[in-house]
């Protein structure tokens, strides 16, 4: 019986196969060794050390007693046995026996070895398998297997495909949420389980022929995709799609997230982005790889980019630059300083040597001189004076001691021997910090004192300071004062001066520099003009959002002289946000925000002039902390997740997980996380600012995301959004170098963009620091801004979301330069930015900002804001761009401009001004790519488009005509209209403008623009020259009726005011009268004002506004009184009120209400700026609704007013049933037409039709509206004056006037007596009253007279 026995061995460093007979009690035993060499049968290397080798002994014997022999051998050999100096054998184990059985072999297993599964499958176990190993098999192993060593478990792994053939696609939904939702692993039996389950591949047929699609995260490989035609894209040389049905090789295989590990894959300082099939690696900003032609990799790594060594400085002169991992730092050198300290040091904001002789306290100490050197300054003491340590130079710290002593010479022999010499002593100077206010509007060049403005104002100043002073101010040092710099608000010039002494009498002085300055022009503020002024620190600490802050002022004497506190020259007394000491010397900021950012001063009064401290306080911008959804959703099989943090430039961020720091970093960090294998539960994780722990308990200090893990089946899944299905939209963060979020729709079993939010991040920066600009910060910010859109062009233009940042930056720049003039060098930069955003291929990404669900109207914004700050330029220059020219300049009579621009011929022709005027146009080659085209007011059809250049035009002076040339540049298009931009009405416009030649190749345009009346009722302003003409013809007509009818009134008026009620109804007629005269007055002055200037300024119109107001509401109340009194005496014949009594109410609410309206509408809206429209001088209605002041009480007054005419009629047709009237009076429709003419103009019923201007834009109802209220005066001269009997009666030559109402007389007085007697009949028979017949009469006369005069008017 043959016995085959495997005994394994280690021998160490020895390759010798050693062969060798044992003898085991006289048997002949054959050992036959052999050994593999490999890396699987190594156990260890090292450099020098020994190397681990398997041997397997075969050993046949014949006889069974060698067995067990051999095993008592191998159990009794001692470990480790030396085989001699370098081999030795550190383990030794019987591990199968085999022997034959009848008549097969069976193989059994020795100690604790095992036969693997595989095996006992194989040749049939003969015992029972158990946890995938068996101890015997029936047969000899042809492969020379042996026994394996059993370790805790064996684990094998297989792969198996599954073909499925389905008749549905609902199955196969059915079979992707099966496998979805199959919870891993998943046992088949007690020796199998699946660990992984997926679907890769569903084919099907499309059409005529199969297409096969991969599943989520899975590919094709890159050969299938070349040898079949793909469906969607070859992306990284593998596909998702093929139009055909494989017949061999493999199937879609899953993608493999190389950025798991995304430094070992694309090195340190970058970010990796997966793609299906590939990944792309990129750079963090201020990195780069050294050999910029390949792609970054681990081989081709990020290094930092040494900025300082760029041959063009990026930091400027007179600065030190300092490089920085990933960034750098400028600092300017000593004894220089930024020039806007508001904004980083670079080349555009350069270092300027700091005038160190103008600090307050001087730097040189007292009874010294301080020279100023180009960075640096140089000290010395005054005649008679030494330093404190000569050997150490003059400072505050070194100062100049001594007194100063002139001796009187000795005397001469001739003069009295009773004189003597006596010592003078001269006191040391001392440096005084001096303010000046000026009215001017600040003038942006006057922040660069280089520039012409900032010298001529300067030296004006500096020479009328010194002339004065040195004549009236006693202590005064000749040629000391010496500007520092100017500041808005209007314009505050900071200056210094030096005197022997520092209590001064200003009074004399300062009065003479006043009216110096205003002899050149320049005209001193009437309070508060001077103060001694220096410059301090309130408190050194960085100020946040919400914080509670204090600012203490400094008492420079004992005196306790009251003390107030200004932010931007605005008296903080009485503002509930700020709380005050009992001495006013701190204030305090409750709850401070960027809004509360300013020039904050202290102000001690003085006797003669006030000491202000101030400070500049910066409040931070509250950092946006962006994290993407809140609430966040992942696989309970995912391995990991990613959460994104970003935040605004200048804040460090940690990720939290409880209180555990995980990851932290500047301005953007990415947490990886791999939570503990099976964990499904809930955890909360924070990120939140660094290094800032008095924030924490502020809520924009942090946020943090919610994370569930979930089992379950989903479309879409990633690491960073999540799981969800099908529509489900997620929120992400942006990457590197943009700012805000990306919105995610699930599409295709995957995430894919749906709303993309980033904002380039030097752009975001700007942004945030646009909270704290004044307007001395715009010439630094602008130049800044056109720098960043110069270095970013090409991502700018495709980025809807910077683009919409940047328009909202120049809209606030132009908004915050309405207080300031704007130089040339401004404006090239505001224009050069907007050249950026308009120009090359940008009409896809302003079509998305146009046409989305965005209600902020972005392309208007930027058309406001061009216009609006151009409107505060100076000087005359010339500005051209790629797409952009900008010409301004002084006409004095006719004025052609051709554009410079390429590929533009359009001519602008002003065929004259009345007197010589500043005119700006700025021509627009490509606006047509931003402005919407669809929708003018003459056509709403969706297919018009802009065909031309745009234009804007600002001139001061009211133009009557102007024309334009564009050219054509499509010529497929027809049916051509002149349009404007109706800001009121957010469209183009043609009203106004009409075609007046259309020749080959271009267009010539006609404009002229005038005021309407009927902007008295509706929000939107037509300009319209029929409006024009109605509107000022008729209120001329009206305002001469108006004096006529006044004059008719004074003449008559003792004939007139016989009984009460005649009398109020005069008093009525009068007072509407004089109050429509006045408004009329005040509606020419505003129409003038409008006339001159577009947009309207509130400070020209605030004053005719508010009187017009007044006075129409006036009109309205005095109308109101007159039916008010017709309803009195109509409904209550015999009821009784004093004149005096009528007389009070009828003033109390003709002008009281009135005032009281007018009064709140403008204390409401003033401050706001809102109370004035921008199109004319009339009430606000877009920003404020200010309008609904007129018309909702005007409205409400004409409602009741129509139904007291309803009331009469029916009372004037009772009385008229029965009585003796004239034939064509009879019948009802006659009465009705009678009182309504009449009444109608009385009452102000024509107003009513302003309801329709409110709500339409159609000219005709503003054309009624305009003729029959601007002709209201005449009507009411008409019906009020000329067509009352009694008035006619009571004129000189009345008879001339009696033949136009003879007719309407006799008609009336019969219709009036017969009412009265039939009344009077009826009353007395009821018996209501108890009265004689006297007072009937009475009564009843005074009732019919009013009655009477009214159906005469």
């Amino acid at each position: 019986m043959a016995i085959e026995v495997r005994i394994v061995m280690a021998i160490l460093l020895s390759h010798v196969c050693l062969v060798e007979t044992f003898d085991f009690l006289g048997k002949s035993l054959d050992l036959q060794f052999s050994y593999t060499d490999g890396a699987v049968h190594h156990i260890g290397r090292r450099s020098a050390d020994p190397v681990v080798y398997i041997m397997v002994v075969e050993v046949n014997a014949s006889e069974t007693i060698a067995i067990s022999e051999i095993r008592s051998l191998v159990n009794s050999v001692v470990l480790p046995f030396q085989v001699d100096s370098d081999v030795e054998i550190t383990a030794f184990n019987l591990s199968t026996v085999c022997s034959l059985n009848e008549t097969q072999y069976q193989c059994k297993c020795e100690g604790l070895f095992v036969w693997p599964n595989d095996t006992c499958y194989l040749y049939e176990a003969c015992d029972v398998i158990t946890d995938g190993s068996c101890t015997c098999i029936n047969a000899l192993p042809t492969d020379g297997q042996f026994c394996q060593e059993q370790l805790s478990q064996f684990t094998y792994e297989y792969e198996t495909e599954i073909d499925a053939s389905l008749s549905d696609l609902f199955l196969v939904d059915y079979l992707r949420n099966l496998v979805t939702n199959t919870s891993l692993p998943f046992p088949l039996n007690n020796n199998i389980n699946i660990t992984d389950i997926d679907m890769t591949t569903v084919c099907g047929l499309n059409g005529t022929e199969y297409e096969c699609q991969c599943e989520q995260d899975h590919v094709w490989p890159s050969d299938t995709c070349r040898a079949y035609q793909v469906c969607d894209g070859i992306v990284g040389g593998t596909c998702g799609c093929i139009q055909a049905l494989p017949s061999e090789g493999p199937l879609c295989l899953k993608d493999i997230n190389e950025c798991k590990d995304a430094v070992s894959v694309c090195g340190p300082y970058s970010d990796c982005i997966n793609f299906i099939g590939s990944h792309m690696c990129s750079c963090w900003s201020g990195f780069n790889t050294s050999n910029k032609d390949s792609p970054v990799s681990r081989n081709n790594s990020c290094q930092d980019i040494n900025e300082c060594l760029f041959s063009s400085p990026v930091c400027g002169p007179n600065s030190i630059c300092t490089n920085q991992l990933g960034s750098y730092n400028c600092s300017c050198l000593d004894g220089f300083t930024a020039t806007n300290s508001l904004l980083l040091i670079s080349n555009n904001n350069t270092c300027r040597d700091m005038n160190e002789c103008q600090f307050s306290p001087s730097v040189c100490g007292p009874n010294a001189y301080c020279t100023n050197e180009i960075g640096s300054y140089n000290c010395s003491c005054l005649d008679g004076f030494t330093a404190s340590h000569p050997s150490l130079p003059i400072s505050n710290n070194n100062t100049c001691t001594g007194s100063l002593i002139s001796t009187v010479p000795p005397p001469s022999p001739s003069s009295s021997s009773s004189s003597s010499s006596k010592p003078t002593t001269t006191s040391a100077p001392t440096v005084i910090g001096m303010s000046l206010t000026i009215n001017q509007i600040f003038d942006i060049g006057l922040t660069d004192p280089t520039s012409k403005t900032y010298k001529d104002l300067s030296g004006k100043i500096e020479s009328t300071i010194n002339a004065c002073y040195s004549d009236k101010l006693i202590g005064y040092i000749i040629g000391s004062a010496s500007i520092l710099r100017f500041r808005p608000g209007s314009v505050i010039a900071d200056y210094t001066i030096s005197a022997t002494s520092s209590s001064l009498d200003f009074g004399a002085a300062n009065a003479q520099v006043s009216e110096s300055l205003r002899a050149q022009g320049i005209i001193v503020a009437e309070n508060y003009a001077f103060a001694q002024s220096d410059q301090t620190y309130f408190t050194k600490d960085e100020l946040y959002p919400l914080q509670k802050v204090d600012l203490n002022c400094k008492r420079t004497d004992s005196a306790k002289r009251p003390i107030a506190w200004t932010l931007d020259n605005n008296d903080l007394t009485g503002n509930t946000k700020y709380l005050l000491s009992n001495d006013n010397s701190t204030l305090t900021m409750k709850n401070a925000s960027e809004s509360d950012s300013g020039r904050y001063s202290c102000i001690i009064q003085r006797n003669t002039i006030p000491y202000i401290q101030w400070q500049k306080i910066i409040i931070k911008q509250r950092p946006s902390i962006i994290v993407g959804d809140r609430i966040r959703t992942f696989s309970c099989s995912a391995s990991s997740f990613q959460l994104k943090c970003s935040v605004d430039a200048g804040y460090n961020i940690e990720w939290l997980v409880g209180t555990e720091e995980h990851i932290s970093g500047f301005d953007s960090i990415t947490l990886n996380y791999a939570p503990q294998k099976g964990n499904c539960t809930e955890e909360t994780f924070t990120c939140r600012l660094k290094d800032l722990p008095q924030l924490q308990y502020f809520s924009y200090s942090y946020s943090s995301v919610t994370v569930k893990r979930i089992k379950g089946a989903y479309d879409c899944q990633n690491e960073e959004l999540g799981v969800g299905n099908t529509n489900d939209v997620r929120t992400g963060v942006c990457g590197t170098g943009m700012k805000g979020t990306i919105t995610y729709k699930c599409q295709s079993r995957d995430w894919k963009p749906e709303d993309d939010n980033c904002v380039l991040e030097v752009i975001d920066n700007l942004k945030n620091k646009l909270e704290s600009l004044t307007v001395e910060g715009i010439p630094g910010f602008m130049a800044n801004l056109s720098f960043a859109t110069s270095e970013n062009n090409i991502i700018i233009t495709q980025s809807p979301a910077t683009i919409k940042v940047i328009v909202e930056i120049l809209f606030k720049i132009a908004d915050l330069s309405q207080t300031a003039v704007i130089t040339q060098t401004v404006m090239g930069n505001f224009l050069k930015t907007v050249d950026i955003i308009v120009s090359g291929n940008v009409r896809d990404t302003w079509s998305k900002l146009n046409n989305g669900n965005n209600t902020e109207d972005t392309s208007i914004k930027l058309l406001s804001a061009i216009e609006n700050i151009s409107d505060h330029l100076t000087d005359e220059f010339d500005i051209l761009e790629k797409s952009i020219q900008l010409n301004r300049t002084t006409i004095t009579n006719s004025f052609i401009l051709t554009s410079a621009l390429p590929n533009s011929t359009t001519e602008i022709v002003i065929p004259q001004v009345p007197q010589a005027t500043i005119i700006t146009i700025i021509i627009f080659t490509s606006l047509d790519n931003v402005l919407p085209s669809e929708g003018t007011n003459d056509s709403k059809k969706s297919d018009v488009r802009i065909n031309g250049d745009v234009v804007v035009v600002k001139v001061n002076e009211t133009l009557n005509n102007i024309s334009f040339t564009f050219d054509i540049t499509d010529q497929s298009l027809r049916k051509p209209q002149c349009v404007f931009w109706n800001f009121s009405l957010n469209t183009w416009d043609s009203t106004g403008c009409e075609v007046k030649q259309n020749s080959t190749g271009n267009i010539t345009c006609e404009c002229n623009h005038t005021t309407s009346f009927s902007i008295l009722m509706s929000p939107f302003s037509l300009d319209h020259i029929a409006l024009a003409y109605i509107t000022y013809i008729g209120v001329a007509i009206s305002m001469a009726s108006l004096i006529i009818c006044l004059i008719i009134e004074a003449t008559v008026w003792k004939s007139v005011r016989r009984n009460d009620t005649s009398y109020m109804r005069h008093v009525s007629i009068v007072n509407i009268a004089v109050s429509l005269l006045i408004a009329n007055i005040c509606f020419i002055i505003g129409a003038a004002v409008t006339d001159k200037e577009q947009p309207t300024k509130e400070a020209h119109c605030s004053a005719p506004v508010f009187f017009m107001h007044f006075f129409y509401l006036a009109v309205f109340f005095w109308m109101l009184l007159s039916a008010l009194l017709l309803f009195y005496r109509t409904v209550m014949v015999l009821s009784q009120m004093s004149r005096a009594k009528m007389m009070v109410i009828a003033f109390t609410v003709g002008y009281g209400a009135s005032l009281l309206i007018a009064v709140i509408t403008v204390a409401s809206t003033a401050g706001q700026q809102k109370y004035t429209s921008k199109q004319a001088c009339w009430l606000n209605w877009n920003e404020s609704n200010a309008l609904l002041a007129f018309v909702i009480p005007a409205l409400t007054i004409v409602a009741i007013n129509l139904v007291v005419l309803v009331v009469v009629l029916y009372k004037m047709l009772r009385r008229g049933v029965g009585a003796t009237t004239q034939p064509d009076e009879r019948h009802a429709l006659v009465v009705i037409a009678r009182c309504v003419a009449i009444l109608t103009p009385i009452f102000g019923l024509t107003w009513g039709f302003g309801i329709g201007t409110m709500v339409s834009q159609e000219l005709g109802i503003h054309v009624v509206f305009a003729l029959l209220n601007s002709l209201q005066g005449f009507f009411i001269l008409v019906f009020g004056t000329l067509l009352d009997r009694k008035v006619c009666e009571s004129l000189p030559g009345k008879r001339l006037l009696q033949k136009l109402s003879s007719q309407t007389k006799s008609t009336s007085t019969r219709t009036s007596s017969a009412s009265e007697m039939a009344f009077l009949q009826r009353r007395r028979q009821r018996q209501v009253y108890h009265v004689s017949e006297a007072n009937h009469s009475s009564a009843s006369s005074d009732s019919f007279s009013g009655s009477y005069t009214v159906l005469n008017t």
